[in-house]
């Protein structure tokens, strides 16, 4: 069957950790992935012509204040998320922030935040692709570069597909 017609959305993701090498997550207080945990981002400016990178840099202050720059981020994964919880696809860029987070960020209207070990975020609620794709591919390609799509309709279990892999795995 051939995916659904529906809107295209381009955003980034940042991995923030702190000096404990503890994740920075967000409780999601809004739509997408309400009352799930996951990292900060958001939607690119693309009627200004934003890149990925000066997304993730505006995202990461506006979201938590901390001030970075594009070579403070790796960008390890883009990721094409089909069909999203049946709403719209989804090009994902996911960076990690080399520079560590001097401490919580202050709530905002978007959520609460936490700080939590790699093996505490198995146990929380975080959204389906997330556990399936996201953190498999941060835990496993952080350090280099990984394209991947996923299949999201509705109904199925996500299913995750690696494009590309640089370097490849020896």
């Amino acid at each position: 069957m051939p995916p659904a017609v529906l809107p295209h959305r381009i955003a980034v993701l940042v991995f923030l950790e702190n000096a404990a090498g503890e994740h920075l997550l967000l409780l999601r207080a809004k739509p997408p992935n309400l009352g799930a945990w996951s990292p900060i981002g958001g939607k690119l400016e693309m009627a200004t012509g934003e890149s990925p990178f000066e997304c993730a840099v505006r995202e990461t202050r506006e979201e938590t204040g901390f001030e970075i720059g594009a070579p403070d981020l790796h960008l390890f994964s883009v990721i094409a998320e089909k069909a999203y919880e049946g709403q719209s696809h989804w090009l994902m860029f996911l960076f990690r922030c080399r520079r560590p987070l001097p401490g919580l960020p202050p709530d905002i209207s978007e959520g609460r935040f936490g700080f939590f070990s790699r093996r505490a975020v198995d146990a929380l609620p975080i959204p389906e692709t997330d556990r399936a794709a996201l953190w498999p591919t941060y835990d496993q390609h952080r350090g280099r570069f990984v394209a991947l799509k996923a299949d999201c309709r509705p109904g199925r279990p996500v299913r995750v597909e690696v494009e590309e892999i640089t370097p490849p795995p020896a």
